[in-house]
């Protein structure tokens, strides 16, 4: 007879739904009515937030990357962001919160920095799609990395509910910022491509075994 020691970082990184369904729609909740917020206080004060976004390739606009996906450009943009930002970051916390913390901080680092280095010259780059997009790229692959039929089959239906969103990756669109959806795209590929190495890495050895 032979005995393992359980897996629980694999199992917890196979998980379609949040362990902590309620708490982790109160986080989604939470941070898009933090969005609604900033765009109130936006609206109310006389000055312009949005110009606290992404500067692209000035060293004073750097700092964009840090509050680019809180700002919007007009309620219209953030109403556009506000179903897809709830469901995917719902989703994407089916592993845990740790594991939410460290997959949104890649993607919102990467897809800043993206901005920042091939954003248009001129320009302020704000709002919350680029979140979206790494949220749903990750959503999309996880499966994939995890060999998990039950992600595979999570993201099927959500490529076949968002695949218009696909074309924000590609540039011709006026004011998109494709540069973020797309480095957005690519760091959410990235996080659950080393969220997955971790997880295997957890994986146990046989404790021993016994014969008889």
């Amino acid at each position: 007879m032979s005995t393992l020691n359980p897996a629980p970082e694999t199992d917890a990184a196979q998980r379609v739904l949040p362990p902590k369904p309620v708490a982790a729609a109160l986080v989604a909740m939470s941070f898009t009515l933090l969005l609604y917020l900033v765009e109130l206080v936006d609206v109310i004060l006389p000055g312009d937030l949005d110009q606290g976004g992404i500067h692209s390739r000035a060293l004073s606009g750097l700092d964009g990357v840090l509050f680019a996906p809180v700002l919007h450009a007009g309620w219209s943009h953030l109403f556009a962001n506000t179903v897809p930002v709830l469901l995917f970051s719902f989703l994407a916390m089916a592993a845990g919160f740790g594991r939410f913390a460290l997959v949104t901080t890649i993607i919102w680092v990467v897809s800043g920095l993206g901005v920042w280095l091939l954003g248009p010259s001129g320009g302020v780059t704000v709002g919350a799609s680029g979140l979206a997009f790494g949220w749903l790229a990750y959503l999309l692959v996880r499966g994939l990395f995890n060999r998990a039929a039950g992600q595979i089959l999570v993201a099927v239906v959500l490529l076949g509910v968002w695949s218009g969103m696909l074309a924000g990756l590609l540039p011709g669109n006026p004011g998109v910022s494709w540069q973020g959806h797309l480095f957005g795209a690519l760091a959410g590929v990235l996080a659950a491509w080393l969220t997955t190495r971790r997880s295997r890495k957890a994986v146990p050895v046989p404790a021993g075994s016994l014969e008889g």
